[in-house]
């Protein structure tokens, strides 16, 4: 008898490339991409700078990537980077903002991801001022991966790009899954590339591309990060095989986010009305987070739990819980992750 597999609610980085982006990639017109020479890579930067309004794309290995050379072409070591306190280059890119660039992050505390216009305005600070790092950069997370995958509307990343560019600062989007953002307010790619400086995102998450992500932004800024990207080792040869899948991905995945949606609602839902589930995260895209009742450590155990009994989730805190719905999930793999967590919880 064959083993029942895993429901893998870790992430959507564990989704698997579809059938038709195997094709491309085993079909892919490649040549150095180094000396700019790759027309598959070519063609994937160019599609991902259209759809964001922009002048020009890279290709890049991972989103830290792309976030670590968007801030090292944008700033200069010993500047200040105003990030959300909870974001992902701020808690989860093993502290390259310092290591990479050799500046330092101001965070800013949020409700749900979503930072105040006003509370930014305080932490920037002028070149001049007393013997204090002066800012360069606002750094803006969209979804917000450990806020529940919030969607930051696009008025207020609006309201931060105005305030950013009047104090002549320069405002990165870190846009892993901006896609999901697009779908869930419906709104046009573009609209979230004019409300920032450089943007990047993600192929390999909801997008199940195998690897890679892309930046986008002004074209002598592409420039600068082309060479920061060689820089970190990230220059690629015949990228071109990547680069296929992530074409697709562009090409036929965006829309079927919606399905990962509606399925991260109905398990929200269900776990929502769960004895010793607390503090559920609202659920506005595909990740779904809540706390659990009882004492520090108990998440960490249950997802030991729940490994052991074939659904695999990841405890963010002591007490948080993290599920993440993708392609390779589906209304099997939800009703299997809710009676497991009743059975654990009970």
């Amino acid at each position: 008898m064959t083993a029942l597999l895993p429901s893998d609610f870790r992430s959507d980085t564990v989704t698997k490339p579809t059938d038709s982006m195997r094709r491309a990639m085993a079909t892919a017109e490649v040549g150095d991409d180094v000396f700019g020479e790759d027309p598959t890579v070519n063609r994937l930067e160019r599609m991902a700078a259209d759809l964001f309004g922009k002048e020009k794309g890279l290709f890049v290995a991972s989103g830290t990537m792309a976030n670590q050379v968007a801030v090292r072409a944008q700033t200069s070591p010993g500047d200040e980077v105003v990030v959300e306190a909870r974001s992902h280059i701020y808690d989860y890119e093993l502290g390259a903002l310092a290591a990479l660039s050799g500046v330092q992050a101001r965070p800013v505390q949020s409700e749900g991801g979503i930072l105040e216009v006003a509370d930014v305005a305080r932490a920037i600070k002028k070149p001049g001022a007393a013997p204090t790092a002066a800012t360069s950069l606002l750094v803006l997370e969209n979804t917000h991966n450990s806020h529940g995958g919030r969607v930051v509307p696009l008025p207020r990343l609006k309201a931060l790009y105005e305030l950013a560019t009047s104090a002549d600062l320069a405002v990165h989007l870190d846009g892993a899954r901006i896609f999901n953002a697009a779908v869930a307010h419906d709104t046009p790619e573009h609209a979230f590339g004019e409300v920032c400086h450089t943007l990047s995102f993600s192929l390999c998450k909801g997008l199940s591309a195998p690897v890679g992500a892309v930046l986008v932004g002004p074209a002598e800024t592409i420039d600068r990060a082309r060479r920061v990207r060689k820089m970190f080792g990230g220059g690629m040869r015949q990228a071109g095989i990547l680069a296929a899948a992530g074409i697709v991905a562009l090409e036929e995945m965006v829309d079927r986010l919606r399905e990962d949606h509606a399925l991260a609602e109905a398990l929200g839902a269900r776990f929502h009305r769960m004895p010793g589930v607390t503090n559920l995260r609202p659920v506005e895209t595909n990740i779904v987070v809540f706390d659990l009742a009882g004492e520090d450590g108990i998440a960490p155990r249950v997802e030991k739990e729940l490994a052991q009994r074939g659904v695999l989730a990841f405890a963010l805190g002591p007490r948080t819980m993290r599920f993440v719905t993708h392609k390779d999930v589906g209304p099997e793999d939800a009703e299997r992750a809710v009676a497991t967590l009743r059975e654990i919880l009970d």
